[in-house]
Parts: structure tokens; C-alpha cells; sequence
């Protein structure tokens, strides 16, 4: 192809494209303001009315303060159902609301920060198909609940905004791009950007709350003369002192089953009872296996259909019959059951206030996945090991845990959550002390023994400790209801399995070197959670006490 010809079919392309009309007709843009900053994002300091906006009021340098207003007003020319169009004129508008919404950027002083496809969902469809402004509230005195202040969040604290915004002087810019995926990811040109100089205060943080906590007497543990770097944990202290790791409880780390490092934070001591939800999970894997120890329970390959009389519930099918307890203890069941799925019919959410959880489990429909191959986090599953485990051993589950399990570990101040029906309740929120946590994750690095005692069958741990989905992207891999998780410290990588719940609590117990950590913490539905509970243990507690 001849060269100008070339280069004419790119340019009616280029127009073509350029002079694609709006698929719906967006509101008028009359006010003044909006009119003098078009396509660009303005910042706020407090809550103000469109129709009320001067531009005195608009933002150029800001003391940025956690208790005051930080708001953006976003200047279009356009809808965003128009920019989709433009990136797709096939799809109908309800079909680009449905797989496409705006794009954040944030940079910090030049540097792209984080990026974020924000969900479909977020905003209303009439508000995306007509408006050319709209409101976000970084951070609101009044805590409304707009999805803009999920949005800062997950910048500022769950992905590094914290840390490049550390005290002095900063300028933060915010990009938004329109974004499609349909299935590959399309993203449209820029709708508008903005900047602002903000001024970080310092912080002023004393010695004490840095300081290396004394390891007291009076534990079941021996004390670690070991070394480990100080001045890491110190550093840790003092992004803790600053609110810059939030409301983490307890740390404690074990190394060669010596008591390296314990310490406490925001109110919380040693004697404290640590609510850490869905570590509760893993407890029903170890009294699972002691229970197959024991004999009470044949194996893990049982079917419910020992259990129950499935054929007597709801929705039964011969698939029904074919579910496994290993397949409960993957989260492969094949149950209808999503907990990340709103939607699911077996969503824990669901289940909580009917007056018989395990009817409603084992009512549930089934899905068309293959039992043990689709793994979905299913806390209603857990349950229902519970209740297995309830029928099966002498006396009920609350007895033989603290009789096998408890007692053993010289575990005695602890609480369980219960059922409607007054069984411990293994979906979690089982409460004890940090270092009592720490004792069960250890049992697993003993490989199951406890002074000189085998509590837990070697055979099962590695069962336990076995991947049994090598193939999924969303993370490191699954167990015996234990977390599979590689941390990467420089150049190389730790391997370990981990109780994890709800608000960034941890029992992390690694493969291959002698350590055992626990972080407790109640940041219970926060995006940063887990995030600033794996850079605490990657950036901080591996390289001070391991490298």
C-alpha cells in the first residue's frame, strides 16, 4: 500500500473515530465555574454545593488533615456513557455502563502511585448517562457513604498513598480516563485532571512509642536470646505510633519455638482476648484431623451423605450426595455459596440470621462446578464441619476441642462465637491471647506435637499444607482451610501457610524456615486489612528477624 494512501486511511480513521456522536444527550453545562475548567478536577476543603462554588474557593496548596473535608468537583464535557461510546460505538449505553466506568490514576510528585478500574457498579447509571460533574469526598467529617472515599482509602492506605505522602511538602495529581472491558481492558483518553500542593504535618511520636516492648515474664514461652534487627522494629513502631499501620492489637513472632518479639498496641496487652474472625476457620482443619486421628471419623473422603439424609432437604440432587468433607475443607464443595458474592444464595451473610444454619446449608442448590476443582470462599461450609464434627466425637465438639485441642496447648482463657443451636461456631470469631494463637500456629511447625505430646497427625498437616489449587491467579493458593501466601523479601521467597481473618489477623506459619508470626488487629472491613498486615510482615518482621 502506497504510502499516502496509507496515511489518508489513517487520518478518516482518526476523524472518524474523533467525530463519533454522543449515544445519549448529556445535561447543559451552564454553570460558571464548570465552564472555566472544563475537563480538569478541582479540590475542596469543604462540602459546597455545585451552584454555590466560587473560585476563591478552589484549591491550589492544602494542609492535609485525616479529621477535615477533602473533596473533588470533576469538570466533563461530556457523560461518561459518551466516552465509553467513543472507546466502543457498538455496544448500547446500558451495555458500556455494564462493562466499563472511570479510570483513577494517582501520582505523587510525578510518580503514578496506584490505578484503579473502578467497579461498574459504582454510581448510578442515569447519573453516568447524563451528568458532566460529579462530587467525590475523599475524606468526609460527616462519613458519607459514597464509594469516593472506599476510592481514597484503597489509594492511601491499601496501596502505598500513606507512604509517599509521608511528612513535608507533596504535589498530588488525579487522572480520569474512561475504561471498557469487553473482555480485554480499553482505555479511552483523558476526561479531566488536577492538582494540589499538600502540606503533611509532622507527627510527633515520643521514645516510649517506638521503643522496643520488654518481653515480661509470667508466659508459657521461653524467651529468645537470638539477635534481630532492632532498628526494622522500631521503624515499625513508629508507623504504628503515626497511624500509618492502623489499629493493629498484637504482634508476636516465634522463632525456633522461642519467644523472639511480643508486643501490644492500642489498648491491648498480653491477657487481651484477640477477636480474629475467620482464623477461627483453621481450628475446625485441626480438630478435623484430630478427630480422623481418633477414629470418630473415618477420613476426609466421607460424604455427606453419611451424615444426613440429604434427600429430605431442599434442592436436592444425586450431586448432593457426592460432597466431601476434604471438598468443605478446600472450599470446593460445589455448593451455591460465594461469600464475595453478594448475590450467592450461600453467602454468609445469607445464613446468619436464620434459626438453623445447617438446614440452610444443606438446603442450598449446587452448582455446575466440579466438586474439589472451583474453589469459592464459603463460610457456611465451614459450618457444616462443625456440625459434622459435633455429631461424630463423644460429648459434643465444645467438650473434645478443649479436652484435645485446649487443654494440651495449656489454652484455657478462650470464647467461642455459637450457632442458633448453641454449638461452637467454626466460621470464626473464636477469641483468645496473641501468644495463645501463636501456640496453635506452632503446633503446626512442631509437625503435631506439643511437649513431647502428638496432638495432630503428621500425615494430616502435610495433607493441610498441600495446594490444592495450583492454577489460580487471585492468589497463592489453598489448604486444608489454611491460606497459602509467599512473601518476597529482595530476592527471595518464603513460603507459608496462614490462618487469616477478617480486619488483618494472622497465624502465619512458614514451611521452610523456623518461624512462626501472629498479628492481630481490628481493621474489620477495610480495604487495607490484609494489605498493611503482609507489608508489616514482608518489609518489617521477616527482614528484622530472618535475613
Amino acid at each position: 500500500m502506497k504510502p499516502i494512501i496509507l496515511f489518508a486511511l489513517i487520518l478518516i480513521s482518526s476523524l472518524s473515530f474523533s467525530q463519533v456522536k454522543n449515544i445519549i444527550e448529556p445535561e447543559k453545562i451552564e454553570n460558571s465555574v464548570q465552564k472555566n475548567h472544563l475537563n480538569k478536577i478541582i479540590f475542596l476543603d469543604k462540602v459546597i454545593a455545585l451552584e454555590n462554588i466560587k473560585e476563591n474557593d478552589l484549591l491550589k496548596t492544602m494542609t492535609f488533615q485525616e479529621d477535615k473535608d477533602f473533596d473533588i468537583r470533576v469538570f466533563m464535557d461530556n457523560s461518561l456513557v459518551n466516552y465509553l461510546h467513543q472507546i466502543d460505538p457498538i455496544l448500547s449505553a446500558d451495555e458500556l455502563l455494564k462493562k466499563g466506568n472511570y479510570q483513577f490514576n494517582f501520582f505523587v510528585d510525578g510518580k503514578l502511585i496506584y490505578t484503579e478500574n473502578l467497579n461498574p457498579g459504582a454510581g448510578t447509571a442515569d447519573s453516568k448517562k447524563i451528568k458532566t460533574t460529579f462530587r467525590i469526598p475523599f475524606i468526609s467529617t460527616k462519613n458519607e457513604d459514597l464509594w469516593g472515599r472506599y476510592l481514597w482509602m484503597r489509594f492511601y492506605l491499601a496501596n502505598s498513598g500513606i507512604d509517599a505522602l509521608e511528612p513535608g511538602n507533596h504535589l498530588l495529581k488525579v487522572e480520569i480516563k474512561p475504561y471498557l472491558k469487553t473482555p480485554d481492558l480499553k482505555v479511552g483518553n483523558k476526561i479531566a485532571d488536577g492538582e494540589i500542593q499538600l502540606i503533611i504535618p509532622k507527627k510527633n511520636i515520643s521514645e516510649q512509642q517506638i521503643a522496643i516492648q520488654k518481653i515480661l515474664p509470667g508466659s508459657d514461652w521461653q524467651v529468645s536470646k537470638e539477635k534481630f534487627n532492632q532498628e526494622k522494629i522500631r521503624l515499625l513502631n513508629k508507623k504504628i505510633a503515626e497511624n500509618r499501620f492502623r489499629e493493629i492489637t498484637g504482634i508476636v513472632v516465634i522463632k525456633n519455638e522461642k519467644l523472639l518479639l511480643e508486643e501490644y498496641f492500642n489498648h491491648s496487652g498480653r491477657d487481651s482476648l484477640q477477636d480474629t474472625r475467620s482464623v477461627g476457620k483453621s481450628f475446625s482443619s485441626a480438630l478435623m484431623g484430630i478427630a480422623i486421628k481418633d477414629g470418630y471419623i473415618k477420613n476426609e473422603n466421607q460424604a455427606l451423605k453419611e451424615f444426613y439424609d440429604l434427600k429430605q432437604l431442599g434442592n436436592y440432587s444425586s450431586k448432593k450426595d457426592q460432597v466431601t468433607i476434604k471438598s468443605l475443607l478446600t472450599m470446593s464443595s460445589g455448593f451455591n455459596g460465594n461469600d464475595d458474592d453478594y448475590e450467592s444464595p450461600g453467602n454468609e451473610e445469607n445464613m446468619y440470621p436464620t434459626d438453623n444454619w445447617i438446614k440452610f446449608i444443606l438446603d442450598l442448590p449446587m452448582t455446575d462446578n466440579t466438586i474439589g476443582k472451583k474453589w469459592s470462599y464459603f463460610t457456611a461450609g465451614v459450618v457444616l464441619t462443625g456440625d459434622i464434627l459435633d455429631k461424630s466425637v463423644p460429648k459434643g465438639l465444645k467438650d473434645y476441642a478443649d479436652q484435645k485441642l485446649f487443654q494440651p496447648l495449656k489454652i484455657s482463657n478462650y470464647k467461642w462465637q455459637f450457632t442458633p443451636q448453641q454449638k461452637p461456631s467454626l466460621a470464626g470469631g473464636l477469641r483468645m491471647s496473641t501468644l495463645d494463637f501463636a501456640k496453635f500456629g506452632q503446633l503446626y511447625k512442631n509437625n503435631g506435637t506439643w511437649n513431647g505430646k502428638t496432638i495432630l497427625d503428621k500425615e494430616w498437616i502435610k495433607k493441610t499444607f498441600t495446594n490444592y489449587f495450583t492454577d489460580t491467579k487471585d492468589f497463592d493458593g489453598y489448604g486444608y482451610l489454611f491460606w497459602r501466601k509467599i512473601y518476597k523479601v529482595g530476592n527471595k521467597n518464603y513460603e507459608a501457610y496462614q490462618s487469616s481473618g477478617n480486619g488483618g489477623n494472622k497465624i502465619i506459619i512458614f514451611t521452610e524456615i523456623p518461624v512462626v508470626m501472629v498479628i492481630t488487629a481490628k481493621a474489620y472491613n477495610k480495604s487495607y486489612a490484609h494489605v498493611q498486615a503482609d507489608k508489616i510482615v514482608q518489609e518489617y518482621l521477616l527482614p528484622a528477624v530472618y535475613e
